[in-house]
């Protein structure tokens, strides 16, 4: 097992894309924290993963509630920022709670969440940061104006991070996922995420499963000379 003596945690880590790649982490030995708001879901979701596994109620679109995440972590070697709110909407229908809610879940969370927890990773000279982004923050996607933007910037900040954390030894890199098969996306989405995986090459939508395949190479050693880099994990969405 790849990571027996590290210790991961994995914002929105109680259901889809986040979950399996808590398991994941989990079957090669990580000591496995999950964040969500849903504590019934959430300490479900732990009890499923194993014994290495703990629940977090964490609101990322909460400042406070995001530094009594990192307050309850300790050290940690692995990031994985995968929480996210993506209402669809077009820009002339944007609402301005959602949006603010959208960026403060995506970007503001995402980053005070590793300004808190990254010193440890650079005084220990080893880490792995994994944003979780989308195919639509490099493609232009009626209805995901806001969601996109959000995303880029997290993308961005995977560069900015590379740059910053490399020398101590901290890896940044970002899975850009496809349209994938979720609850959270089936009850936003709807058939709109069906008809996007139809139009990808592969033709379909991913599995959890399969996004979560990404993290877990991206969070191991064997991407060991891997950062600043987007993993385009979309069926060849980025290709067309």
């Amino acid at each position: 097992m790849e990571l027996i003596d590290h210790t991961a945690v994995v914002t929105g880590g109680t259901a889809g894309i986040g979950l399996e790649a808590a398991r994941l982490l989990a079957s090669e030995g990580a000591t496995v924290i999950i964040s969500g708001r849903d504590p019934v879901r959430g300490e479900l979701a732990a009890e499923a993963i194993g014994p290495n596994a703990r629940f977090v109620k964490t609101d990322m679109a909460d400042a406070e509630s995001v530094q009594a995440l990192v307050q309850q972590c300790g050290d940690v070697d692995i990031i994985v920022n995968n929480a996210a709110s993506f209402p669809s909407a077009l820009t002339v229908d944007q609402d301005m709670p959602s949006f603010e809610t959208m960026f403060d879940t995506n970007v503001r969370g995402a980053y005070f969440l590793v300004a808190g927890l990254v010193p440890g990773m650079l005084e220990r000279g080893r880490g792995s940061i994994v944003n979780v982004t989308t195919m639509v923050a490099a493609k232009g996607v009626a209805g995901a104006s806001g969601y996109s933007a959000s995303k880029a910037a997290l993308e961005s900040l995977t560069r900015t991070w590379a740059a910053e954390f490399g020398a101590s030894g901290v890896r940044v890199n970002s899975v850009a996922p496809g349209p994938t098969r979720t609850p959270g996306v089936a009850a936003e989405w709807g058939e709109v995420n069906e008809e996007l995986g139809k139009a990808l090459p592969l033709g379909r939508t991913a599995h959890p499963a399969e996004i979560a395949e990404a993290v877990l190479f991206l969070s191991s050693p064997r991407a060991s000379f891997i950062t600043g880099s987007t993993l385009h994990v979309d069926g060849g969405g980025s290709a067309v």
